[in-house]
């Protein structure tokens, strides 16, 4: 799914790319830490679902604001969900990464059969924090 912007997004929005994760989630917090090892740019900023910068974007884009079962990809007016996200990042991230990007040729429908399945079951399967990952201060900067 992609959603146009409808409202004045923060200001950091319009130069880098805000992955939207869920905080509390393990599987979560090791995708934000794998990408930011495969991030040597520095392009993405990261804001979890449940911090003000995140709610704020969900309520922008009348997303659900309690049941977090997707990441988000925000690239300037758009935001990306599920699979899409997921690609859309890997088409990004250096190395090797980018050869998941054709996968977007798969309808979404049934790329997200797959995503949603693991969504379901990631705090079963992979457990949940207390509380957000906090990160070291040199990547601290790309929190938002």
């Amino acid at each position: 799914m992609v959603l146009e912007r409808r409202d004045i997004m923060p200001e950091i929005a319009k130069k880098h790319p805000i992955l939207l994760f869920d905080g509390v989630c393990n599987l979560c917090n090791s995708m934000v830490t794998f990408v930011i090892k495969r991030d040597q740019k520095a392009t993405f900023k990261f804001a979890s679902l449940q911090s003000d910068v995140g709610q704020h974007l969900l309520r922008e884009y009348s997303l659900p604001m309690e049941e977090f079962d997707s990441f988000y990809f925000v690239d300037g007016k758009k935001i990306y969900t599920k699979s899409s996200a997921a690609l859309k990042v890997a088409k990004e991230l250096d190395g090797a990464w980018k050869l998941f990007y054709p996968l977007i040729l798969i309808p979404k429908p049934l790329r997200d059969i797959v995503y949603s399945y693991v969504a379901k079951n990631r705090y079963r399967w992979f457990g949940k924090r207390n509380q957000c990952m906090l990160p070291n201060p040199e990547v601290k900067k790309r929190f938002l």
